[in-house]
């Protein structure tokens, strides 16, 4: 099947569906979405959005901030546009329906999480991401101009490879046609063309053993750009959340929000004992690699499997009232957090590299965009502040709704593009090989490219890693395309730019932290 769009979207969340409502007014929109459209990374969201909305808080204050945490490796330019233009983002996203937490004078409710100076954070009580998704997916869902696909994943990107011509990366003219499609509803491998395409594809915490991602979240988009030889950078900057509940066996980790810490919760060891004053003035509210490293060290020096997150300084009620997914979760399995600490541990949480983009959120392939976790802006250097994410998608999907718009009418539709060419590929009944191959990188990766790393390590991890490279795509050219060959393929790619980046990275920076270098 051949389709022809004028917007075609890769990936339903907050991203993808800022994007999508922006570039409708202009033209005919097609949203993949992977499985349903409401189940993607932003509405795992807890904590919440960032942004500047009162005094005695400033732009000023909330860009210093993002440039601490991000160890000064973020781009300036990009901190400054982002958090500028935060403050008409939230009212956008009010004004679509979206029901931050509000204060009885009208004025919305601000949290303060690790590495923020000021309370800045806007919050629907802690499942803020679920209620910004609900609200945009309403949205959608009623506009003439966009048709959502769910139940689809994105193969590859067609760019000139697929005709056959050779194309040299550093002209700068590799262009992006669209994008090769599975239904997975019916097995079928779909054409999609586009004038423009986005990449809203999220993020890669599943090349990892112990993840917050939902299991879609397979490094998709950043392997597809990969391929199509896109610029890609900071991929060795993985932040892994302090604070995910330890609960042996659960996809995904359940993410105990850093509000909790912000309202006053702390970290201690098994003995009740705070520990994170030893690593930090700031104690259990420093940035995320801070504390996520100490926690790391203070498992390996006592032996245990967690640490636990001490809640007594929080009311009954504000739990109840400002927590209740936590609350619930936790009482599920057994844990009242209203008088019980809470078992928490690390777990792989964000990317903050990608796709490389500029403040328009254009690729270095021509009609390509990126947005969201998917892309590397500048905004987050080598490590993100708190809520960060979600103001990025805000603000830079809108921007590059804003770019799109203005190009679509003077691009016209690729011909003599080849439909996707299975031939001589089989249906590969050899799923043990998969899981295994899955199962396998996930380890390389959780023990030797995690918290803490080592040259060692790391050339460990690339040597292993080149073995399951070469029998997947063994076993991909000779199957017949597959969700679970697909994401293997793309975990894969992403590992590789983990490791090959962080081995480059001869220094201990942010979230990077190699004990061959030390900081």
């Amino acid at each position: 099947m051949n389709n022809k769009v004028d917007f075609l979207v890769i990936g339903s969340g907050m991203a993808g569906l800022i994007y999508a409502l922006n570039v409708a007014p202009f033209g005919r929109v097609c949203i993949l979405s992977k499985i349903e459209m409401d189940e993607t990374a932003t509405s795992y969201a807890q904590g919440g959005i960032a942004a500047v909305m009162y005094d005695p808080d400033n732009i000023e204050k909330h860009i210093k901030d993002t440039i601490v945490a991000g160890a000064g490796l973020n781009n300036e330019e990009i901190v400054r546009i982002a958090i500028t233009e935060s403050t008409e983002r939230i009212k956008e996203l009010a004004d679509w329906g979206t029901h931050f937490d509000k204060e009885s004078t009208g004025k919305f409710s601000l949290a303060k999480e690790g590495g923020h100076s000021e309370y800045r954070i806007l919050h629907h009580k802690d499942n803020t991401g679920n209620e910004i998704q609900r609200a945009l997916s309403e949205k959608i869902k009623n506009h003439p101009n966009i048709t959502v696909l769910e139940n689809n994943l994105a193969i590859d990107l067609i760019t000139q490879h697929h005709q056959g011509k050779l194309v040299k990366r550093k002209n700068s003219d590799i262009t992006c046609f669209g994008a090769y499609t599975l239904d997975k509803n019916t097995g079928e491998i779909n054409t999609i063309l586009a004038k423009t395409t986005l990449l809203a594809t999220g993020g890669i915490g599943n090349v990892y053993q112990t993840t917050t991602n939902p299991t879609l979240s397979t490094g998709d988009g950043i392997a597809m750009a990969y391929r199509a030889k896109a610029h890609i950078d900071n991929l060795e900057f993985v932040q892994f959340h302090p604070t995910s509940l330890y609960n042996p066996g659960e996809k995904p980790s359940f993410l105990i929000t850093e509000a909790m810490r912000g309202a006053g919760a702390e970290l201690v060891t098994r003995n009740g004992k705070t520990f994170m004053h030893k690593y930090d003035e700031r104690g259990s509210l420093a940035p995320r690699d801070i504390v996520a490293r100490a926690i790391d060290n203070e498992l390996k020096i006592s032996g245990d499997e967690h640490v636990f997150l001490d809640t007594k300084k929080i009311s009954k009620s504000e739990i109840i009232n400002h927590f209740p997914t936590i609350y619930a979760k936790c009482l599920s399995i057994g844990i009242d957090i209203t008088k019980d600490s809470i078992p928490v541990v690390p777990a792989a949480h964000y990317s903050c590299g990608g796709v490389t983009t500029d403040q328009w959120g254009q690729t270095s392939i021509n009609n390509l965009f990126a947005a969201g976790e998917v892309a590397n802006t500048g905004l987050h250097g080598a490590n993100r502040l708190a809520s960060n994410s979600l103001l990025e998608s805000a603000v830079f999907s809108h921007r590059a709704a804003e770019k799109a718009a203005t190009l679509v009418a003077n691009i016209r539709f690729e011909t003599n593009i080849p439909d996707w060419n299975d031939e001589g590929t089989v249906l590969n009944e050899e799923m043990i090989l998969i899981t295994q191959s899955k199962k396998e990188l996930q380890s390389i990766m959780s023990n030797y490219v995690g918290i803490v790393r080592s040259n060692l390590r790391l050339k460990r991890a690339l040597d292993r890693l080149i073995i399951i490279y070469e029998e997947t795509e063994d076993l991909f050219d000779k199957s017949i395309v597959s969700e679970p060959i697909c994401e293997l393929r793309n975990m894969i790619n992403v590992a590789h730019l983990i490791i090959r980046m962080a081995m480059a990275r001869k220094e201990s920076i942010g979230l990077h932290c190699n004990i061959d270098y030390p900081a």
